[in-house]
This record gives C-alpha cells, structure tokens and sequence, in this order.
C-alpha cells in the first residue's frame, strides 16, 4: 500500500524546459545561417535550446581567442543547465580553449569542439592514415586550442583562410553569404589538405559553419567527412538513448 509520500504515476519536475537535451552556447552574429549549420534550428532532428553569449563575435572568439569572454560563457552554460539541458555544446570549434573551465562550472556533460573528435577518427582508420583538420583559420589555431582539445601532435592542417569568401564571410560577420562561393572555398582548401598530406584518411571539420559542404567535400576528395553537427548527434543520442521496440 503507498502512503502520502509515495505516489504512483508521479512524475519529478525541476526543470524549466522539457524535452530538448542538448544546450547550444552560440556566438552573437549575424550573417546567414543556412541548413546544416548549428545556428539553423531545422538542422537539428531533435529539439534544442539556444543561449546566444553577448559580444562574443566570431572574430573575436578565432581571432583573438575569445579574450575576456569565459566568465560570459560559463554564465551562459549555466544558464542553460538550469533551464534543462542534458548537455551542452558550442558552435565553435575555437572554444576548445574553454572547455575544461565550462566542464568543471556545470553538472552536465559539456562539449565544446569538433577537434574533440580527431583522436577517436584515428583509430578507426587504416594503419599509415590520420585524420587531417580543416579549419576556418589556420594562422589563430594555437597549440593550445589544439592540446585542450586532445588533438595529437602533427596532425595535418587545412584552412580556408585566405580563400575568396568563406571565412572573411564568417568572421567578418557579413550579412550576406554566397554558398556556392563558400563552398568552393571549402573544396579547394580540403583538396589541398589531401593533396599536401597524402596520409590523410579522413578530413575533421574544425569550423561549425563547414558543415552544409561536407558533401560537397566527401564527392571531392573521396574522404570520410567528420562535422561537428555529426559528433553533436552522437553527444545527443548518449544523453537520450532511443527507446526500441521490444519486438523481433
């Protein structure tokens, strides 16, 4: 028999959203988000919440390594904790920087760069193959971006830097976006990447904002494409397993 205290079919609160278990720490920009990237809610075949850190521009997280930006961001991710977020993520792959800061000021699990993911790329590829970085820009990616990340040493670099569109585009926060021209960008930049490292067997995707053209990058190179829109997905089906049938 239950008691007062002890309710069948109750269910515990204590959250303020339900239902979205992964938190997007985003930068304040504003050129245009297009499907597949993180800041385009569509792109997501799950819910999630969006907390926009103030002053945090693009240029200001890659070009000057988000400086006087981490009690902002620590805010945020808090913030986003308490509304309800299982986990929290970024759309920056430069805030590798942050990450043991954010991960010891929240309870959940935090991740903040697709570079997290170029060790685990490794070991899946054939003996004599690494993964190799594209990234939006190679000349403000220090070793210690790459270090918190867990990035192991020698790893091939690319970058669209100095292309004709794309990462002036970004970080330059313009209002307009040509994707034809951002991907060609992209392309280029992968292929010599391959072409300059021929001990590439994958090519990791540092920048969020890469992500619409990793198709367009997989056809050129003929190389697996890792996103962080993809290691998102992982991140989220760890904190929300799916419930399969019990059937055969």
């Amino acid at each position: 028999m239950c008691n007062d205290m002890d309710e069948v079919g109750m269910i515990e609160g204590g959250k303020a959203i339900y239902g979205a278990s992964v938190g997007i720490l985003m930068l304040e920009a504003r050129f245009p988000r297009i499907l597949g990237d993180m800041g385009h809610a569509a792109t997501w075949d799950f819910p999630v919440l969006y907390k926009v850190v103030r002053n945090a521009s693009p240029g200001r997280v890659v070009r000057k390594s988000g400086d006087g930006l981490l009690d902002d961001f620590i805010a945020a991710a808090r913030a986003l904790e308490a509304d309800g977020a299982d986990g929290i993520t970024t759309n920056c792959g430069f805030l590798s920087l942050f990450q043991d800061e954010l991960a010891a000021a929240v309870s959940v699990p935090v991740l903040t760069s697709s570079l997290m993911q170029v060790a685990a790329v490794n070991a899946i590829l054939a003996k004599g193959k690494r993964a190799g970085i594209l990234t939006i820009s190679q000349s403000t990616l220090t070793e210690a971006h790459l270090q918190r990340a867990g990035v192991p040493d020698g790893t091939p670099i690319g970058t669209t830097e100095g292309g004709a569109h794309f990462t002036e585009a970004i970080l330059g926060d313009a209002p307009k976006l040509d994707p034809e021209a951002a991907e060609a960008d992209n392309v280029a930049a992968a292929k010599a990447l391959a072409g300059d490292h021929p001990e590439v067997g994958a090519i990791v995707l540092e920048c969020t904002n890469m992500t619409p053209y990793g198709r367009a990058i997989r056809q050129a190179t003929g190389l697996p494409v890792y996103s962080m829109v993809g290691f998102v997905n992982w991140f989220q089906s760890g904190l929300h397993p799916p419930d399969w049938p019990h059937r055969i």
